[in-house]
């Protein structure tokens, strides 16, 4: 048996004895990445952005998509060379170190959790568009105790969830992007006779307010693709990762450009730039101008389900995270064990439990906040990135050395679009230091980081197995 097939019957035995359920099937994952790559920041967050870049907002979407798009290459390749639960973490561990790890599994429960209080919130805002009467916390309280009825029940039912959820954003975009296209070119509708291609350029240029103001908008573009990242988390419970990851990793093209790229340039060439603004979706508005009855109704709807859709990911990730690190030592041992349907249940419940300071916060938060919220989120998300990217140059190198065996699903451009990405993400992280609202994020994140500090201080002292603790890899093992 050469050392190659040993590493792969390894790698096999290695993600079967996590003790998770493959209950996700090829559909489901297909169905999850599509989803990921469709949220709130979208459908909302776009409003404000439209007004602050006009029409060149489509090429802040279109780069920063190039950019998710080597971000998701770069995990596909470490992804395909050992397929884990949890696997953000577990590459930081093994290629730059224990401390790396539990920072990056910490931070990104942090993440989720602190997306999970931003979705509920905004899940109970869109319920009061029908519901005015019913208290917002009633509402954000009701979803958290569904949502997470679901995440314990078992993975094939979260699966079935989020797909369907899924299912509801794809159909809704594609169906905008039909209806603005007939309007385009039919002209029908109130909107039909000022639609038009011209509409990008006409009013003070494809750069309205300046290139500066444009790049500005990158924060708001980058929060916009969090989660796309979550098909790495469903790799320990995906039916056959070997066919199911490359597919959906291989499909984000043209997601990014079907539904961010292309539903944008419909939208802004049906209604001109200059009436959209912040707080309102432009989907919104744009099926207003189109003057269909029931267009804000039905866009509502889509906004409430992928609001719940992060959520759901949210509950689901968080679990799995806290069990990747107490299978480290880097949480309590409690979190490894797995209910009686294979759900790290405890991690789930704690994390709940931290989402629900949201529902309380209902009464309190005000609208700047949900901003701070989902700043902080972004901040953590680009930490991931970061150290998937960096894992990624490590482990390129590693191969090239001959020291680890080369993926079935290598990227392309190897280490250099890594690398791109990686100056990209931190010219992002500068912008959002530039911007007074957004900065607050980054105190946020010093203060973060300086009690993971703390813990990793006593987690030494009371274990110092864990810090001198360095991931072997199986080519290693047996050689």
């Amino acid at each position: 048996m050469t050392s190659a097939q040993v590493d792969t019957s390894e790698q096999s035995s290695e993600a079967s004895e996590e003790g998770y359920e493959r209950g996700l099937g090829s559909r489901q994952v297909q169905m999850i990445a599509i989803g990921g790559a469709i949220g709130v920041g979208l459908f909302l967050g776009a409003g404000a952005n439209i007004a602050k870049a006009g029409p060149s907002l489509i090429l802040m979407y279109a780069l920063a998509g190039g950019i998710i798009f080597f971000i998701m290459r770069a995990l596909g390749e470490l992804l395909l060379y050992r397929p884990v639960s949890g696997s953000f973490a577990e590459y930081s561990r093994e290629f730059l170190g224990p401390f790396f790890g539990y920072f990056t599994g910490w931070t990104y429960w942090l993440m989720w959790v602190v997306t999970g209080m931003a979705e509920l919130t905004a899940a109970a805002i869109y319920v009061n568009y029908w519901f005015p009467s019913v208290p917002q916390w009633v509402t954000a309280l009701v979803f958290l105790v569904i949502l997470f009825g679901v995440n314990l029940i078992s993975v094939k039912v979260f699966g079935e969830l989020e797909f369907w959820f899924s299912m509801v954003k794809v159909t809704a975009l594609i169906g905008m992007i039909v209806i603005g296209l007939g309007v385009l070119t039919f002209g029908f509708s109130s909107a039909g006779d000022t639609a038009s291609v011209a509409n990008l350029y006409q009013f003070d240029g494809f750069f309205p307010k300046g290139v500066g103001s444009s790049l500005m908008t990158l924060q708001g573009v980058m929060f916009a693709y969090l989660a796309v990242e979550l098909v790495g988390v469903t790799a320990g419970e995906s039916e056959n990762p070997e066919k199911t990851l490359p597919k959906a990793i291989n499909t984000l093209p043209w997601r990014i450009a079907l539904f961010y790229v292309g539903a944008l340039t419909v939208i802004l060439c049906v209604v001109k730039w200059t009436e959209f603004a912040p707080g309102v979706s432009p989907f919104v508005a744009a099926f207003a101008k189109i003057g269909i009855p029931a267009g804000a109704g039905i866009v509502n709807f889509v906004v409430l389900t992928a609001a719940l859709s992060s959520c759901n990911s949210g509950m689901y990730s968080t679990g799995r995270m806290l069990r990747n690190l107490a299978d480290s030592g880097e949480a309590p041992a409690a979190f490894r064990k797995l209910s009686a349907s294979k759900t790290p249940a405890l991690g789930i419940t704690v994390s709940v439990l931290f989402m629900g300071i949201g529902v309380v916060l209902n009464y309190i938060v005000p609208e700047k906040a949900f901003g701070y919220v989902t700043s902080v989120a972004t901040a953590a998300g680009i930490w991931t990135w970061l150290m998937i990217l960096i894992s990624h140059v490590l482990y390129r190198r590693a191969v090239d050395a001959g020291r680890l065996p080369a993926s079935s699903f290598p990227a392309p451009g190897g280490a250099v679009c890594s690398w791109i990405a990686i100056v990209f993400l931190l010219f992002v992280t500068c912008l959002i230091a530039y911007d007074g609202d957004s900065r607050v994020c980054l105190y946020v994140m010093a203060g973060w980081a300086a009690a993971l500090g703390v813990g990793w201080l006593v987690l030494k002292s009371r274990n110092p197995e864990i810090a001198e603790r360095n991931e072997r890899t199986p080519l290693e093992k047996v050689s």
